[in-house]
């Protein structure tokens, strides 16, 4: 078993390990698309949000960015379902609300938040 990764802060929790895909999501989500050596479609493009300027319609494409990454854990049969949701946080940050079911049936929520300009 991997270690699981605090999504908050992307530190390893000592004590607990990863029963599913929650580190996958994860590293789907936080990694620049293209920027992983090994696997060039491992990634997602969330990170060009944080030159767009904070408006409604980036929850769209946050949507939508988030979607692309993970998509290959549903190609791979690893996860059934995944539904992301989005709203506006705070000013300057847009939330990801992540709602997924392994391939065991274990429900997985993972909260991501993405900085905007």
């Amino acid at each position: 078993m991997d270690a699981l990764l605090n999504p908050a802060t992307g530190d390893y929790l000592l004590n607990q390990s990863a029963q599913g895909i929650e580190n996958e999501v994860y590293v789907r989500l936080v990694t620049p698309l293209g920027s992983y050596w090994a696997e060039p479609a491992l990634g997602s493009r969330l990170h060009e949000l944080r030159r767009m300027k904070d408006l409604p319609r980036m929850a769209v494409l946050a949507k939508q960015y988030a979607e692309q990454a993970l998509q290959p854990i549903l190609d791979t049969r690893r996860a059934r379902r995944i539904n992301v949701a989005t709203s506006l946080a705070r000013r300057g940050w847009l939330r990801l609300d992540i709602a997924a079911v392994d391939a065991s049936g274990r429900n997985l929520s993972l909260i991501h938040e993405v900085r905007l300009a």
